[in-house]
C-alpha cells in the first residue's frame, strides 16, 4: 500500500550499504518513478547523472579534494566521508535541474519539481528494498567542474544508492494536528 511505503521512507546513509549491485532494470524503474512527477506548465525540469564503477571514485577525489582547496581548517572526517561515501554506493545519481530558459515559472516551482522527482524515486526505492540518501553538500556550487552542464542546469545534490541489511529504523512525526489549522 502506498501510504505503509510513504511512513517506512528512510534516509539509509552510505556507510550502512552492503557491496550489491543495483540492477539496470531497477534503476530504470527507480528513473521512470521520478519522471512521473508533477511539473506546472510540463517543464520536466529533473535531470540526472548516474555514477557506476570508477565515476564514483572520480566524485569522491573531486569532493574531498575540493572541500580541502575551499575549507580554511579542513576536518578529516569530513575528507574521509566525502571520498568514500560514493564508493559505498551502489550508484550515485547527480540530482540536477534545467532551468526553463524561457523562465516561464518561477525557479522555486521548477526546484520543486525536481525534488517531487526525487521523492518517487525515493519510494520507488523504498518499495525495492534499496536505501538512498539525499545530500546537498556546500561543495554542488563547484559540480560545474564536474560535470558538463547544459545551459541553465545546475545540481541541487547527489542521491546515494545501495541495498542494505537490517531492518529499516522507526519513524517518529509529531502530530499532524499540531501543524494544521482549519478554517471555515
Amino acid at each position: 500500500m502506498v501510504f505503509d511505503i510513504i511512513k517506512n521512507r528512510r534516509s539509509i546513509f552510505p556507510w550502512q550499504y552492503i557491496d550489491k549491485p543495483i540492477k539496470k532494470n531497477d534503476l530504470d524503474k527507480i528513473l521512470e518513478a521520478a519522471n512521473w512527477a508533477p511539473t506546472h506548465k510540463k517543464t520536466e525540469p529533473w535531470r540526472f547523472k548516474i555514477m557506476q564503477g570508477n565515476s564514483k571514485k572520480k566524485l569522491g577525489t573531486f569532493l574531498s579534494e575540493k572541500y580541502q582547496e575551499i575549507e580554511k581548517r579542513p576536518k578529516q572526517i569530513k575528507i574521509d566521508k566525502l571520498y568514500n561515501n560514493p564508493t559505498r554506493s551502489a550508484v550515485v545519481m547527480a540530482i540536477c535541474m534545467q532551468r526553463d530558459l524561457d523562465e516561464s515559472v518561477p525557479e522555486w516551482e521548477e526546484i520543486a519539481a525536481v525534488a517531487m522527482a526525487v521523492q518517487n524515486m525515493w519510494l520507488c526505492c523504498t518499495d525495492l528494498g534499496i536505501g538512498c540518501y539525499w545530500s546537498s553538500p556546500k561543495l554542488i556550487k563547484y559540480m560545474d567542474e564536474f560535470f558538463d552542464f547544459a545551459k541553465g542546469e545546475k545540481c541541487l545534490g547527489f542521491l546515494y544508492m545501495g541495498y542494505f541489511e537490517g531492518e529499516i529504523p522507526e519513524g517518529t512525526r509529531k502530530p499532524i494536528t499540531d501543524k494544521v489549522v482549519w478554517l471555515d
